[in-house]
């Protein structure tokens, strides 16, 4: 029976908290899994007496949904979404919707967004973020795609989306093509950035002034009151807290192994960055720092080897002050951190003509997401008052808060330099602010030297014109 509002295939943990999202929000929901088991223990337990219905077959499933259709795909970026498309093509009828909820790297979603509109098909790439929780509970959604597919489940996206505290869902249009899935992507660079500047900030607290973790714990729980008040900040406390799962003494965190992973959206800004030539300074360290870490086995024959201070416990200053001063280095970095990463949703957006609204891109990341903040309406606000803003770091709240706090923030990179803690994510944003806030750089040598082995060529600063040296 075709009465179904709306399908989703791929049930993993995302893809079923998004159905029961969906069918709590109002709307019967057709299901598909390619492993059968998965859609038949999905809908015998949390999907159990809802208004649900399971297919066996893309065919079945098809015939479940009322027309036009509106199809979520949560399955692996890369060839697993063109696959299921492949899968689904034969038999749809122009006018159907087809929603990539998955991380897809977005040159990827234009690509499949022209080919489907070629034949008459709509298609949305969808930003789901905000984890398995957001997914059941409201997630911060980024649509982008034509404005008729995004029309045509802007009611069902609206109310499944997290709600901010005004009360605004957390979701909006963002642009055509791969726009979505673009702002997506830099909103994980961000979040890299992010987690990297607060496990600097750890790392400089355990090792500077050897704090316990019941102590980071309880720093970490005072800032989450102030004006680092967000999610990663708030999970970073509980962290500290918890206690060993196998039996050790002391807490969970000291027998994690400090390898991090990656999925590549990091990655992904990195590289768009270089390729548009928007400086990313936080991003690219952060996403640096992961690759590091993997390094576990060459790091722990270098720390027998090479020589460096020593720094636990080493700090002579105030114990509090100090603590304030990487807070406030914290906060600094963290609106570099999202500076650049505005700026190059900016950038792009014109490069790619997808028109996505600054303003509305803040305030829809206010909830549901992993880098969801209290200090996100003030970029919202910053944005809605100058639409034309060049850079975060020039709107008057962002430029008076760093002017106030940049002293504590110097001191705190310098003081991880002199103890020997690599804080490179702190230190790369504070060169991008120092770079950015600088009337001059030394690149005029660096474009002597190109004209000198390469005759590159240079311009001057006192005439226009191109001119060229005998340097020799």
């Amino acid at each position: 029976m075709s009465d179904c509002d709306f399908g989703l295939i791929g049930l993993a943990v995302m893809g079923q908290n998004l159905v029961l999202n969906i069918e709590r929000n109002g709307y019967k929901v057709a299901v598909y899994n390619r492993t059968t088991a998965t859609k038949d223990e999905f809908l015998a337990g949390p999907g159990r007496g809802k208004r649900l219905a399971g297919a066996d077959s893309i065919e079945e499933f098809i015939g479940l949904l009322k027309r036009p259709r509106k199809i979520q795909i949560m399955v692996k970026a890369g060839a697993a979404v063109d696959a299921v498309i492949d899968q689904l093509l034969p038999h749809l009828e122009p006018g159907d919707l087809i929603i990539d909820g998955g991380n897809s790297y977005f040159p990827d979603t234009e690509r499949r967004e022209k080919a489907l509109t070629e034949k008459g098909f709509l298609y949305l790439g969808l930003g789901v973020s905000g984890g398995e929780e957001g997914a059941l509970w409201g997630p911060s959604l980024m649509p982008g795609g034509r404005p008729e597919a995004y029309e045509l489940v802007k009611d069902i996206l609206v109310a499944i989306s997290a709600k901010a505290p005004d009360g605004a869902p957390c979701v909006t249009y963002l642009g055509r093509g791969g726009a979505g899935h673009y702002v997506k992507m830099v909103h994980n660079g961000i979040e890299y950035g992010d987690m990297q500047l607060i496990a600097e900030s750890y790392d400089i607290l355990h090792r500077v002034l050897g704090l316990s973790n019941a102590e980071l714990a309880a720093v970490f729980s005072a800032w989450n009151t102030g004006e680092l008040n967000s999610f990663l900040i708030e999970i970073t406390a509980q962290i500290f807290r918890k206690p060993d799962d196998q039996g050790q003494a002391g807490e969970l965190l000291d027998y994690v192994l400090d390898k991090a992973g990656q999925k590549g959206t990091g990655k992904w800004t990195s590289q768009n960055a270089l390729d548009l030539g928007a400086p990313t300074h936080t991003m690219t360290a952060a996403v640096e720092a992961r690759i590091i870490s993997a390094y576990k086995e060459e790091r722990l024959v270098a720390s027998q080897t090479l020589g460096g201070p020593q720094a636990v416990g080493k700090y002579a200053g105030d114990k509090e002050a100090f603590i304030e001063a990487v807070r406030r280095a914290l906060y600094c970095s963290k609106i570099c951190s999202y500076a650049q990463g505005m700026a190059l949703i900016q950038l792009a957006s014109d490069e790619y003509q997808y028109h996505v609204p600054l303003d509305q891109t803040a305030a829809i990341w206010r909830a549901g997401c992993i880098i969801r903040a209290v200090f996100l309406g003030d970029i919202t606000s910053a944005y809605e008052g100058h639409p034309d803003l060049q850079n975060l770091l020039l709107a008057p709240k962002f430029r008076d808060t760093i002017q106030a706090y940049q002293g504590d923030w110097r001191h705190v990179v310098t003081e991880a330099i002199k103890v020997g803690v690599p804080a490179p994510a702190f230190s790369a944003s504070l060169a991008y602010y120092d770079s950015y806030r600088s009337a001059r750089l030394p690149a005029n040598l660096i474009q002597a030297q190109r004209d000198f082995f390469g005759a590159h060529t240079f311009e001057r600063t006192d005439r226009p014109g191109v001119f060229h040296a005998d340097w020799a």
